[in-house]
């Protein structure tokens, strides 16, 4: 399944020409710009740059007007899985770890990744585990020590 990437939401509008404001969620605006479209072609983009607080500013062809970009406001923008560059060995994107089963080296089923989060200090999974309680455990070689497309191995001792 080619799942869809979120790679920045739009925070707000920014002036009166339609542009919009952006929350970013990856490497900055240089791996946003090698897009042309977003959320299945619905966001097409004509321009970006840096807005010097970290996030973005970014022009859509669809949006011509503030009321336009102000109604984008909460928009996640998106792309498909498999327009994402190949990665490295030992390398992940956050959507291809959510939804996988957790799994511990003895084959018992500990649970689900909903999602990964980073505090600061690297990343975090969280698991729901099965009486529906949720649980974290770090996204380390020592915790998680291998993964695929259908589970993650995570070695219970670590389980928060």
């Amino acid at each position: 399944m080619d799942k869809p990437v979120t790679l920045a939401a739009v925070a707000a509008a920014h002036g009166v020409t339609g542009e919009v404001r952006l929350k970013l969620f990856g490497d900055g605006v240089d791996a946003l710009a090698r897009y042309d479209s977003f959320n299945d072609g619905a966001l097409t983009l004509k321009k970006i740059r840096e807005d010097g607080k970290g996030g973005a500013i970014a022009r859509f062809a669809e949006v011509p007007d503030r009321t336009g970009a102000e109604k984008l406001r909460g928009t996640a923008l998106t792309v498909p899985r498999s327009a994402m560059p190949a990665l490295e060995e030992g390398e992940y994107y956050h959507a291809d770890l959510i939804g996988l089963a957790a799994v511990s080296p003895q084959g018992d089923a500990l649970g689900t990744i909903v999602a990964v989060v980073n505090f600061g200090a690297g990343d975090v999974l969280e698991i729901e585990l099965p009486d529906g309680k949720r649980a974290m455990v770090p996204m380390s070689a020592e915790a998680v020590p291998e993964w695929d497309r259908t589970r993650a191995l995570v070695d219970p001792a670590f389980i928060v």
